[in-house]
């Protein structure tokens, strides 16, 4: 058995977006970091981001509305404190972004000096979305990756990826480091870092029907609880109202911000339906919108919705959503005549690995943030545009804790490498195929918007089943991209449905048509693999 190759670092950070790449930053004045992207840098859920990042920048807003409104959305879960700190932290988070050189738009006030142009999207209650066009995530994205790749404390580690974080051992819980699959090397390798910051995004890829890049597949929780981590909240998943419905459009999504800018939800023939399920109408958060849209195809036994903001000047939706309006336009689609078809897509876990204010998670030298992570900010349903605003603040919180404690001893225990001395190359990657079909289908048919008792139960048989047929593949065969993925989903679903059955009401994003009505008394989900 050949030695595995092993990497030394002070922090390892798992994934490349907007939270990895601001932790990195962040750290790399201090210390030596590896930055693991499973893909290219540039690609993962920040990048497709388009409405922007909610921050209070005008006078007439203030940090308790938007306290206010988060604690709203979030259908009586969030942890309030979570939500202050967030909310206190924000516009400082923002101007260390503008000095990084993102590109927010401005316009003029009366007196012709510069500001920032702000938005609102559903559940806010005034304009406080900072923004690049409609494409904020992009820029937020390349212009990280820009300042990343000029640091030379920072190593870059594409096409990567992460298998399994690495314990001391038995008697000492604390983690080491990570085995990691080189992919375009075909090898498994070992990175030893002396912290470990999981920073990987969500699990809509769980789901038939995701607006999330191919990355999206939950790696980062799958890891930690596997290791031991305490996982919260799974069973609120958000599903995106409007993402676009057409044979060649892939997964892309259409921005709240349009009914931020007074583009409204409509049948076929334009009749609006919103005012009927809310009163907030088409600014209702994501939940409200997604189920009112699910209820109309499904009572009209219709395809798709549509969004229409073709009432608006033609050069204002050019100039305010020019992706938008150039994507549906290659696809015959003049979003400034006519309406947008749009159908509701997994977007966002609002769940994930839990984790104090630091960032911290129970796993000692183990640290989650963004999307994989739990903080208690989003509650049962995240409002639009308090994501990237996440990843920004706690990328900045885990950095001050990680530099607190930088000096503490740290373990030298040598790590077992890595053995594939029982496993052969495998010659029925369909197994693989087949698997991911049926989870991702059933997942969507059972576990999807609406979930009843029942189908969390099939959903569940059948994971059990997949899993003892993947564990099995695992232990057989050399891992692979596919097989990596297919063994961390299946866990995720898991996940999910084990929360979704312990929630006895419906709440938020979760809405169990067995239990309709909301407990007096509730809270976070929380389970934890019992520790090895």
């Amino acid at each position: 058995m050949a030695d595995t190759i092993e990497h030394r670092c002070d922090l390892l950070v798992i994934g490349s977006g907007a939270a990895g790449l601001s932790l990195a930053l962040k750290m790399a004045e201090h210390c030596n970091v590896i930055v693991l992207s499973k893909s290219d840098i540039n690609e993962g859920s920040t990048r497709y981001a388009q409405g922007g990042i909610a921050a209070v920048f005008d006078d007439d807003d203030s940090i308790e509305s938007h306290i206010a409104d988060t604690l709203n959305a979030g259908a009586g879960i969030c942890d309030e404190n979570v939500v202050r700190y967030t909310a206190e932290n924000a516009k400082r988070s923002m101007q260390w972004l503008i000095s990084r050189g993102v590109p927010f738009d401005q316009e003029q006030d009366e007196h012709g000096n510069p500001r920032f142009h702000l938005t609102r999207e559903g559940g806010h209650s005034h304009r406080r979305i900072l923004h690049a066009a409609d494409a904020t995530g992009e820029a937020v994205q390349s212009t990280l990756s820009d300042n990343v790749t000029q640091h030379p404390n920072i190593h870059i580690f594409e096409r990567y990826n992460a298998i399994d974080l690495i314990k001391a051992n038995k008697s000492d819980q604390r983690c080491i480091g990570a085995y990691v699959w080189n992919r375009k090397k075909t090898r498994v390798e070992i990175i030893r870092a002396r912290f470990v910051t999981l920073a990987t995004g969500g699990a809509s890829k769980v789901y038939q029907y995701t607006s999330n890049p191919d990355v999206s597949s939950g790696d980062g929780i799958a890891m930690a609880w596997r290791a031991g981590c305490r996982i919260a909240n799974m069973e609120f998943n958000q599903f995106h109202p409007t993402c676009l419905y057409h044979p060649d459009a892939g997964n892309f999504l259409i921005s709240e911000a349009l009914r931020g800018e007074g583009a409204f939800l409509c049948h076929a023939d334009g009749t609006p339906f919103m005012h009927k399920f809310d009163e907030r109408g088409d600014l209702a958060p994501r939940d409200i919108v997604a189920r009112a849209i699910d209820f109309e195809m499904k009572r009209l036994g219709a395809d798709c919705m549509y969004l229409d903001i073709s009432h608006k000047p033609t050069d204002f939706i050019v100039k305010h959503f020019p992706n938008i309006y150039r994507k549906c336009r290659s696809l015959g689609i003049d979003i400034t005549r006519q309406p947008i078809p749009v159908v509701p897509a997994a977007h966002y876990s609002c769940g994930g690995v839990m984790t104090d204010l630091n960032a911290k998670t129970n796993l000692e030298n183990v640290y989650a943030i963004g999307e994989v992570a739990y903080t208690g900010l989003h509650g049962a349903n995240r409002m639009a545009s308090n994501s990237l605003l996440e990843c920004v603040v706690f990328a900045h919180a885990c950095a001050n804790h990680i530099l607190a404690h930088f000096d503490e001893p740290h373990s030298q225990c040598t790590i077992q490498p890595w053995d594939e001395s029982r496993v052969i190359d495998s010659d029925e990657e369909v197994i693989i195929q087949h698997n991911w079909h049926e989870l991702r289908l059933f997942m969507w048919d059972y576990v999807g918007i609406v979930r009843s008792d029942k189908r969390l139960e099939r959903a569940m048989r059948r994971i059990n089943l997949l899993k003892q047929e993947i564990d099995e593949y695992y232990s057989n065969f050399k891992v692979s991209n596919n097989m990596l993925e297919l063994r961390n989903l299946v866990c995720i679903a898991q996940l999910i449905v084990t929360c979704a059955m312990m929630r006895k009401e419906s709440r938020g994003l979760h809405y169990n048509l067995d239990y309709p009505n909301l407990l007096e008394n509730a809270g976070p989900s929380i389970i934890q693999k019992p520790l090895k």
